[in-house]
């Protein structure tokens, strides 16, 4: 704690250092020395143990935006998270070039690696998301501050119920990572200090969150985050008895600018896909990131290539786009670097890009927010998902508050040994439930739900 109260009274004088930023140091396995069978770097090990993962795999039955596939194909968190890697790698890779041309010195470090290291923490941005996405967390929220939960709160310390009452994907994603889950091996998956810090988008704990609710990790990881924090250079700045509130990892910009691409053109698409939007207004609000000459040279390609089919024509559209804001955001990250390493650059990337694909981003925000965000397929997985996850909530924390009663047996019983369900500590065992219900996916959530409700037997 000294370190961090140090980093806090000197946060605004200093400049953090990318060779320190830049850490292939494991959580779990800082003081062994592991002999290596193989070529891989320790970032590309990071990667190559997500996509290996089972949390990583649940990810295909969750849900994006629009519902889980029925006749035509659409996003979830899975594809939605190895698009992201690939724009963040991009990112990443374009970045650490230019780095290291200005600063040649770092072609010897580990500052070539940040594109793996970028893509990594994107193919872990959505771990900890529960089912049905926000409709999963506000369920979550909601069952202590507006449901039958709200009785724990005399029960438990104010940061857990400030964890609880402000659950959150981004802060379950760094537990994922780094709880130490029983039959599971100290430091949780054992990541590098850079993947970890650069995917906690929010770098303060629950109690610091505000009115958005967001925050980056729970009370349980604090110190945690703290410690590769503290070794990496990140400052801290908050003061002495203040909720602990840090300045971001430079490269969580990247990552964060990669999910934002993403999702909003990749949405668009998937709008036009299932008709919420027609050809010609898909065309126009991808065509208004560009000048009339650009917009003029990317229809004569499409006319060269050929291209008549509508879809094909909005996948090219896309991919201009994607290439367009993927430079912009590069060029933003590099223009402001200074500010990024003194911990003084607010907002995001996309916030600071220039004018006229901003102002189109803007636009398509504003469009998806109306046609799409509150479309009545969207908003129907929103009501079910809200359902299930209330009820599952509320069944599974009556188990916990009362484990002698035959139903409550019944329900533990059906719990994964990794979750400690039966602790003795009521904290604990209300943090299982949190992680039981926030790793299933949507498929299995709802199978859970019809049969704990008996609306469905199980076919033997």
């Amino acid at each position: 704690m000294e370190k961090s109260k140090k980093c806090c009274n000197f946060a605004a004088m200093m400049k953090m250092n990318w060779n320190q930023l830049i850490s292939n140091r494991r959580l779990g396995q800082e003081h062994r020395h592991l002999e290596r069978h193989d070529d891989r770097t320790e970032f590309k090990r990071d990667y190559d143990r997500l996509i290996f993962s089972a949390p990583f795999r649940r990810l295909q039955n969750k849900t994006q935006v629009f519902p889980l596939p029925g006749s035509v194909f659409v996003h979830n968190r899975l594809t939605h998270s190895l698009e992201v890697a690939s724009v963040g790698m991009s990112l990443g890779n374009d970045v650490s070039r230019a780095l290291c041309a200005k600063n040649p010195d770092f072609n010897d470090g580990l500052i070539p690696e940040i594109g793996q290291i970028v893509a990594t923490a994107c193919l872990a941005h959505d771990l900890g998301n529960p089912p049905f996405g926000h409709s999963g967390e506000k369920a979550i929220q909601t069952f202590f501050t507006e449901g039958k939960g709200a009785y724990l709160k005399e029960k438990v310390s104010a940061a857990f119920w400030d964890d609880i009452t402000h659950f959150e994907g981004n802060a379950n994603a760094f537990r994922l990572l780094t709880h130490q889950f029983k039959g599971r091996r100290p430091g949780g998956f054992v990541m590098t200090y850079s993947t970890l810090a650069s995917i906690v988008k929010y770098p303060y704990a629950s109690s610091a969150s505000g009115k958005k609710g967001k925050f980056g990790f729970f009370n349980s990881e604090q110190a945690i985050y703290q410690r590769i924090a503290d070794e990496m250079g990140i400052f801290c700045v908050s003061s002495q008895g203040e909720p602990l509130r840090y300045v971001r990892h430079p490269l969580v910009y990247l990552v964060e600018a990669a999910d934002d691409i993403c999702y909003e053109i990749m949405d668009l698409e998937d709008a036009h896909k299932l008709k919420i939007l027609s050809f010609e207004e898909t065309k126009q609000l991808m065509l208004g990131f560009f000048d009339e000459s650009t917009q003029n040279h990317i229809l004569q390609r499409i006319s060269d290539e050929q291209l008549s089919d509508p879809n094909e024509q909005v996948q090219y559209l896309r991919a201009c786009v994607i290439g367009k804001l993927e430079n912009e955001c590069v060029s933003t990250f590099l223009m402001h670097e200074d500010e990024i390493l003194q911990g003084t650059f607010t907002g995001s990337l996309i916030n600071h890009i220039s004018d006229l694909p901003r102002e189109a981003y803007i636009n398509c925000t504003k469009i998806s927010k109306v046609r799409i965000y509150r479309s009545k397929p969207v908003l129907d997985v929103e009501l079910s998902g809200y359902r299930i996850m209330a009820t599952l909530m509320e069944l599974m924390i009556e188990a916990i508050e009362h484990p002698d009663r035959y139903y409550s047996q019944q329900l533990i019983g059906r719990v994964s040994s990794q979750y400690d369900i039966d602790h003795p500590d009521l904290e604990t065992r209300l943090m299982a439930v949190i992680d039981y219900i926030s790793g299933m996916t949507d498929v299995y959530a709802l199978d859970v739900y019809q049969k704990i409700c008996g609306i469905s037997l199980p076919i033997v």
